[in-house]
């Protein structure tokens, strides 16, 4: 079995929302802890508001981007595929194709199913660069590529 995924995966999925919704959960409770009518230069009530959005705007691009990365290991029968508390497998088979994008120094891997898995239809995952290309080329055309 190797694995696929980067070990930024980790790093993306739990440590930065973490951070981020403890860190900035925490201001927008001190914002209506304390009710004061300026913070500085800044009116409360606009304060309080746009802490609030902006919270609530974090917790959405949090959930719809790194909470959804997976762990992608795989050998040449099969995809074990896992969010670090339910693991599946899943036959190569399955796989309807494979996108790749670039982001920066990051390569965003996203695996389409034929059929709705237990992780939905798309599964997205951070690649290890040296891993993921040699175990692509170990394949060959066994599962289809598209580079977006």
């Amino acid at each position: 079995m190797e694995r696929l995924s980067s070990n930024l995966t980790l790093f993306f999925k739990f440590f930065v929302p973490v951070f981020w919704i403890v860190f900035f959960g925490a201001f927008t409770i001190a914002v209506f802890a304390y009710k004061n009518e300026f913070y500085g230069e800044i009116p409360g009530r606009p304060l309080r508001i746009g802490s609030v959005v902006f919270f609530a705007s974090g917790l959405i691009m949090f959930y719809f981007t790194s909470m959804r990365l997976k762990r992608v290991e795989g050998n040449g029968e099969h995809l074990i595929i896992t969010d670090y508390f339910k693991t599946f497998r899943y036959a190569h088979t399955g796989v309807d194709k494979i996108t790749e994008s670039k982001f920066a120094f990051i390569k965003l891997v996203t695996i389409h199913l034929k059929e709705k898995g237990s992780f939905g239809l798309k599964i997205p995952f951070i690649a290890s660069a040296s891993r993921y290309e040699g175990f692509m080329k170990s394949l060959g055309a066994q599962l289809p590529r598209e580079k977006a």
